[in-house]
C-alpha cells in the first residue's frame, strides 16, 4: 500500500438469518466466536470475559440477565502494549497470541479481569468499580502466568492457579501487584489424570469455592479423542485434591459453573467449531455428593429452560453507518482494529457518515497492514456490505473487504498503472493470489463477503455491485479456516 491512500466506506451490513422452532433457548448460545469464557454473576446481571488475542480493544466484557443473551459492554483495555509485534512494525506481527484466556471476578464492589500474555510475556490485571464504564486500573507483573484464574478466598487471602498439566498455586499480595515471595508450589502434578496417560492439555483452569470446598475446572484432550472436562476438588487448597472426568460430549469442554438467582446451576463450554471459530455452550448442572454433574443424562442438550435466544444484532456484531451523534463513541464496541491501529490514519469527521482510511507507509503483505477494522463472522451464515469510494486512491493502493484469517480471501479495489480494478484475491493455498480482476470505471463501488458455517461447511463468496442492487459473483470459493 502506498502512503496517502483515502478511502471512505459509507456504511457496513452485517446480515443474519436463524430460525427458532421453540421459545426456548438453543445451544449453542452464541455462534460466533468467544472462547475462553469466565464468568460470574453479580446480583441478576451475568458477565462474561473472553478472549480476542491479538486485536484491539481487547478482553471483551459481556454482560445478560439470562445466560443466553449477552452484549458487549466494555473492553478490559484498548491497546495492550507498545511493542512492534503489537503495532505491525518492523515487519513482526501477534496473530494469534495477544492476549489469552481471563479471568473475571468480584469482590467487594470492585470488578476484576486478569489475563496473560505470550506477546509481552508479562501478566495483566484490570480492576474497576464500574464494568460499564471503568476506569480500569491496571496492574502488570512477569512471567506471564498461563491460563491462570484467580481466587479471593473468604479469609482475604488472593490465590492464582495457573499452568499446563502440572498446576501451580501461588498466593497474590493483598494489593494484587505481585507475587508474594515464597508461596509457590504444585497444586496438581497431572491435571489430566484422571482420564488416563497419552492426554494433550490439562489447562484452562478456572477454580471456585462452593460451601467449602474448592473445585477446579480444567480442559483436557485424550489422543484420538474429544476435549474433555476434568474437575478436582478440595476441602483445603492446600489439597489434598481428588479429581474426576466430569464431561465428554461433542468437545464442548474449556469453562466453569455459574449459579442463578433461583439457585439453578449450569456449566458454561465453548466448542471448537470450525472456521466460525469456538463457541459458547450453556449446560445444566446439577450437584451429587458434593461433585458438580454437567449435562442432561451426560449430554449437550440442543435446548435449554432460559429465555430464547435472540439476535447477535446489534450486541455482539451491528451494522454501521458511521454517522455519529454528540456524545457517541467513535467506534461501538462491536468493532475491534487487527492490532494496534495507527489513529492518525483514520477518521469519521472529515466526511460526515462515512469511515475514512488512509494508509501512513508500504506494506508487501495485507497481513503487515495497519488499520484493517474488524468485526466477528457469526453462524450459521452471515454477510456483510460495505461501500467504498475510491476516487482518491493512489497507484499501488488497495482497499476493500477481507475474511481475515491466515488463509484470508479479499474483494477489493487496487489502483494500478493509473487504472482502478475490482479484484478478489485468494489466499487459501496460503500464498495470495489474485482470482480475477474487473476494470472499474467509477468512484463508488460496493463490496459483499458472504459465509456458509453450516454444519462446517466453512465455505465463503465474493461479491461486488456498481449501483448497490444487483450483485455479480467475483472470483472462487474460499475455504475457510480457523487460523
Amino acid at each position: 500500500m502506498k502512503t496517502k491512500l483515502f478511502v471512505d466506506y459509507g456504511f457496513f451490513i452485517v446480515i443474519f438469518c436463524f430460525s427458532f422452532s421453540t421459545i426456548k433457548a438453543q445451544n449453542p448460545i452464541i455462534h460466533a466466536d468467544v472462547p475462553d469464557m469466565s464468568m460470574i454473576r453479580v446480583g441478576d446481571s451475568f458477565y462474561m470475559s473472553s478472549t480476542t488475542m491479538h486485536m484491539a480493544p481487547g478482553v471483551p466484557i459481556m454482560k445478560s440477565k439470562d445466560l443466553v443473551n449477552w452484549k458487549i459492554i466494555n473492553y478490559a483495555y484498548d491497546t495492550l502494549a507498545n511493542v512492534d509485534a503489537m503495532n505491525l512494525v518492523n515487519g513482526k506481527s501477534t496473530y494469534g497470541k495477544g492476549t489469552w484466556a481471563s479471568c473475571i471476578n468480584y469482590q467487594k464492589g470492585i470488578f476484576y479481569v486478569s489475563t496473560f500474555s505470550q506477546t509481552t510475556d508479562k501478566t495483566y490485571i484490570y480492576k474497576t468499580k464500574d464494568i460499564e464504564k471503568g476506569p480500569w486500573e491496571r496492574i502488570v507483573f512477569a512471567p506471564a502466568y498461563h491460563d491462570n484464574t484467580i481466587l479471593f478466598d473468604d479469609d482475604g487471602k488472593i490465590y492464582m492457579v495457573w499452568g499446563v498439566r502440572k498446576l501451580r498455586i501461588i498466593e497474590l499480595k493483598d494489593d494484587l501487584t505481585g507475587v508474594k515471595e515464597g508461596t509457590e508450589r504444585v497444586l496438581i502434578e497431572d491435571a489430566n489424570a484422571p482420564i488416563g496417560k497419552n492426554v494433550g492439555l490439562g489447562e484452562g483452569s478456572q477454580i471456585f469455592k462452593v460451601n467449602g470446598k474448592y473445585y477446579l475446572f480444567n480442559i483436557a484432550w485424550p489422543r484420538g479423542g474429544m476435549r474433555t472436562v476434568v474437575i478436582h476438588r478440595a476441602d483445603k487448597i492446600t489439597g489434598p485434591w481428588e479429581g474426576k472426568v466430569a464431561f465428554q460430549d461433542l468437545g464442548v469442554a474449556q469453562g466453569g459453573m455459574v449459579d442463578t438467582p433461583d439457585g439453578k446451576w449450569f456449566a458454561y463450554l465453548f466448542r471448537d467449531f470450525g472456521a466460525v471459530g469456538r463457541i459458547p455452550y450453556i449446560v445444566p448442572m446439577k450437584w451429587e455428593d458434593g461433585w458438580p454433574v454437567i449435562g442432561v443424562d451426560g449430554k449437550v442438550p440442543e435446548t435449554l429452560d432460559l429465555p430464547a435466544n435472540k439476535s447477535l444484532i446489534p450486541g455482539i456484531v451491528n451494522s454501521d453507518e458511521f454517522d455519529r451523534k454528540k456524545g457517541e463513541p467513535a467506534l461501538p464496541l462491536v468493532w475491534q482494529w487487527n492490532h494496534n491501529p495507527d489513529n492518525s490514519l483514520w477518521s469519521l469527521t472529515e466526511r460526515k457518515g462515512f469511515l475514512r482510511l488512509k494508509t501512513g507507509r508500504i506494506d508487501s503483505l495485507f497481513v503487515l497492514a495497519k488499520n484493517t477494522l474488524t468485526q466477528r463472522t457469526i453462524g450459521p451464515v452471515c454477510s456483510g456490505t460495505t461501500a467504498v469510494d475510491v476516487s482518491k486512491m493512489k497507484e499501488g493502493d488497495f482497499a476493500g473487504l477481507v475474511l481475515l484469517q491466515s488463509k484470508f480471501g479479499q474483494v477489493g479495489v487496487k489502483m494500478e498503472n493509473g487504472e482502478k480494478s475490482i479484484v478478489m484475491v485468494n489466499a487459501g493455498s496460503g500464498l495470495p493470489v489474485e482470482i480475477q480482476k474487473i476494470p472499474l470505471k467509477q468512484n463508488t463501488v460496493y463490496l459483499k463477503a458472504a459465509c456458509n458455517f453450516k454444519d462446517r461447511a466453512d465455505r465463503a463468496y465474493f461479491y461486488y455491485s456498481l449501483d448497490g442492487k444487483s450483485w455479480i459473483a467475483i472470483g472462487d470459493e474460499l475455504k475457510m479456516e480457523y487460523s
